[in-house]
């Protein structure tokens, strides 16, 4: 077999492939088998037909066809390895000679990872962060937040306020017919919380328990999610609300520590490593962002129109079916138009594109491997984001064949900390970053390249003629 490569484009390749008829032997030897099993002629038994009667009966091109679908992906194969190709998708073959005896001709045209030229080093990289600041009012709030966890609550009989929790009864009505699923019993709802619908707050205000009131309100969701409804409110119970007090029995109540001076400096601390995380975070979106400028990446066509299509799929039929809504109510609730939709979908899909070209390329350069513990710890925090059980998670990544595009993650966060720990990270007081806890790093640079084109994955697709 011969094969030569031709250069389409920095993302697409020719491959024109000369093959021997000898080569075929084995493929037509495959075939005569084949159909032996398939087809009956009389005189013969089943599986002994000899090739000239298949060849006379059935016709010497039907055993042509089907030794050149099953020859294919092999000479394929070997000619994109002989080239060293790094292959994406699914070629398109083109036989364009076939003799009987002689030769077989085919070209097959396929995407491939673009070259790329990377920096020998990223110290000229430079961004700024915010900085990692927690006030007395951002300490006070947390507190309050947990004080909110242990109020009580007691029936009160007088008329519902700001703060209350109410009981309700709620029905629903689009165009005069009552919703399927607008009807709902028993709720409880604390006024002010803005949890459930608009315009509920000022409609239960100042009704008594058995009181009712009816207001209109565009739905969130279920099968009217947007349009305006009108909602008929039962206030079933008045419930008043009550806080307990900020003092060290509090803090013994509501923590491990002995005083409410404690529970506080717990607080700070707290809020001060969830903001050097979010900071972290920060700065692998900006330091990926100038990464991106610095390397230039030609995005194969198909791949993108492919990317987009998934991207579209997901949120129609995953995100939004959730939620009970379509595309046109959920741009409609974005106020956003379709052509904006359409820009942001195709730009957000272009940058995850050469987010995952860029990171591979240096964890091949930097020879970066993904050992078993740091699969198992990513494994763990996308089953705690998803929902579900670790052990539910991994079977449904097992049986998915998910298991690369996991590895691949964590090697790309590895790559994407090996670029912030050379950049220089400053936050907006002008001070110099050291972000040293490499597993947070790298944890934070793993959440920052999830988002990246899953189906951006190195493929050798068998073809057919």
């Amino acid at each position: 077999m011969k094969s030569a490569v031709e250069t389409l484009n920095p993302t697409r390749v020719r491959l024109t492939v000369e093959v021997p008829f000898e080569e075929l032997k084995d493929s037509l030897d495959a075939a005569y088998k084949k159909i032996n099993q398939q087809v009956t002629v009389k005189g013969f038994r089943k599986g002994k037909i000899p090739a000239r009667i298949i060849d006379q009966r059935f016709g010497r091109g039907a055993v042509l066809e089907e030794a050149v679908n099953d020859a294919l992906p092999k000479f394929y194969t070997e000619a994109v390895n002989g080239a060293e190709l790094d292959v994406l998708g699914q070629p398109e073959v083109d036989i364009t000679e076939l003799k009987d005896g002689e030769t077989l001709n085919f070209t097959a045209e396929v995407d491939i990872r673009p070259v790329l030229d990377l920096p020998e080093d990223f110290s000229s990289i430079e961004v700024e962060v915010d900085a990692v600041e927690v006030s007395d009012e951002d300490v006070e709030k947390s507190v309050e937040q947990l004080r909110e966890r242990f109020a009580s609550t007691s029936p009160v009989e007088r008329a519902a306020e700001e703060g209350d929790v109410v009981t309700v009864d709620l029905e629903a009505k689009v165009d005069g017919e009552v919703l399927e699923d607008g009807v709902a019993d028993g709720v409880s709802y604390t006024i002010g919380s803005g949890e459930l619908l608009e315009g509920i707050d000022d409609a239960v205000k100042g009704l008594e328990a058995g009181g009712e009131t009816t207001f209109t309100s565009e739905l969130k969701g279920g099968s009217a999610a947007g349009q305006q409804a009108e909602v008929t409110v039962k206030v079933t119970q008045v419930a008043a609300r009550e806080l307990p007090e900020l003092d060290d029995e509090f803090a013994q109540l509501a923590s491990e520590f002995d005083t409410l001076e404690e529970l506080k400096a717990d607080s700070r601390k707290r809020l001060a490593n969830m903001k050097q995380y979010d900071q972290a975070t920060q700065a692998q979106e900006r330091v990926l962002e100038k990464l991106l400028e610095l390397v230039e990446v030609p995005v194969p066509e198909k791949l993108l129109e492919d990317e987009i299509n998934t991207r579209k799929h997901n949120l129609e039929h995953h995100q939004l079916g959730q939620m009970g809504l379509d595309l046109e109510k959920y741009l409609e609730l974005q106020g956003k138009t379709v052509e904006e939709f359409e820009t942001e979908t195709r730009e957000a899909a272009v940058k995850g594109i050469k987010t995952q070209f860029v990171l591979d390329e240096l964890v091949k350069r930097e020879k970066l491997n993904v050992n078993q513990e740091e699969l198992t710890e990513h494994l763990m925090r996308r089953a705690a984001s998803s929902g579900m059980s670790p052990d539910q998670f991994a079977q449904a990544v097992v049986e998915g064949g998910q298991v690369p595009l996991l590895v691949g993650e964590v090697a790309r966060g590895k790559a994407l900390a090996v670029v912030v720990e050379s950049a220089t990270v400053k936050d907006t007081n002008g001070e110099i970053i050291d972000l040293d806890d490499e597993e947070d790093t790298e944890e934070a640079a793993e959440a920052t390249t999830e988002d990246a084109a899953e189906s951006v994955e190195s493929t050798e697709d068998k073809p057919e003629a």
